[in-house]
């Protein structure tokens, strides 16, 4: 039997918690375990509060948080994602209008993926799916977003220094990743140091394998 996935939703529109809840209950891979309308409230508020919280009854975070990028309360979006990383979960932004600024800032600061609210019932499943099997959750308004983003904090990149940042991200060796470009591992490593100090000046030290992963994922390099 396939694992099923435990979805939150933090949102302070009930019209839209309320179509979710009746959207995700049709899912049989789904579960949405809890909403509310700030991530205080889903992570701390006694569970009277939260008829579908967990923040109080010590269950385990869920898989994935669907998080509303711009709340009532006034709270910081990267705020938000990072204490909700702090959990364990992985984080899905979902928001009405496609800001560029917004999707790189919400990236930067951690999110798993962007997806605007007009996208039907298969899509945000999909997206979902994606971030369980912890993959990132591509979408057209982040594609393009990363595709122009231009500042100072996102290297520009060679074709050559992104793809051995690519292969050597996802895994393969050094050596490997230098056989697949057809050029010497001397070579590769000095591609490599090349990113490494591109993301230094950037302000966005990366020094291990996982550092650059990280990477790959904040700047969506494997999405186009």
């Amino acid at each position: 039997m396939a694992r099923v996935i435990t979805v939150s939703v933090v949102d302070d529109d009930r019209m839209l918690l309320d179509g979710l809840r009746a959207w995700l209950g049709g899912v049989p891979e789904l579960r949405l375990v809890a909403t509310a309308a700030t991530v205080g409230e889903l992570l701390d508020a006694p569970d009277a509060h939260l008829p579908y919280g967990f923040g109080a009854t010590g269950c385990s975070p869920p898989d994935i948080v669907l998080l509303d990028l711009v709340l009532r309360d006034g709270s910081d979006p990267a705020d938000n994602i990072r204490r909700l990383l702090r959990t364990g979960s992985r984080v899905l932004m979902i928001s009405t209008v496609p800001d560029r600024s917004r999707i790189i800032e919400a990236i930067r600061a951690g999110a798993d993926g962007y997806l605007t609210k007009d996208h039907d019932l298969p899509t945000l499943v999909a997206a979902i799916k994606d971030l369980a099997s912890g993959r990132g959750a591509l979408s057209a308004e982040l594609a393009f977003a990363c595709a122009f983003d231009d500042s100072p904090a996102r290297p520009r990149l060679s074709p050559r220094e992104r793809q051995i940042l690519l292969d050597y991200a996802s895994g393969l060796t050094l050596k490997s990743a230098a056989r697949r470009a057809g050029i010497t591992v001397h070579t590769a490593k000095d591609y490599l140091d090349r990113v490494k100090a591109k993301y230094q000046q950037a302000g966005r030290p990366t020094y291990t394998k996982l550092d650059l992963a990280q990477r790959v994922r904040e700047d969506s390099l494997d999405g186009g």
